[in-house]
């Protein structure tokens, strides 16, 4: 398979899936706890994306800068500050973290 082919197949996959979403019937999306359950799927797929790439070194568990700033951009999104000052912040605390260690 070459390259080109794989990321033809990703794309469609992808559209795939998307339309799967639009062609699941609505009865099916007002049952009570899919109503319940829905919402919750992009906090956990993100919890899942951020624990991977921040915490994670070749599948083993490893605390390192990238740790560092998600810390700090977890105490900021606590304070509510806006998400630019997050992300610019947390990438210079990783980044200091990588300079000094």
């Amino acid at each position: 398979m070459t390259l080109w082919t794989a990321v033809l197949a990703a794309g469609a996959l992808a559209y795939l899936i998307k339309l799967g979403g639009y062609l699941v019937p609505e009865r099916i999306l007002e049952v009570p706890w899919v109503e319940r359950v829905v919402p919750l799927l992009t906090v956990a797929l993100l919890s899942s994306l951020v624990v991977t790439q921040g915490f994670l070194t070749d599948g083993m568990p490893t605390v390192d800068a990238r740790g560092a700033g998600i810390a700090v951009a977890v105490g900021l999104l606590l304070l509510r500050a806006p998400f630019l000052v997050v992300v610019a912040l947390a990438a210079l605390t990783a980044a200091l973290v990588r300079l000094w260690s």
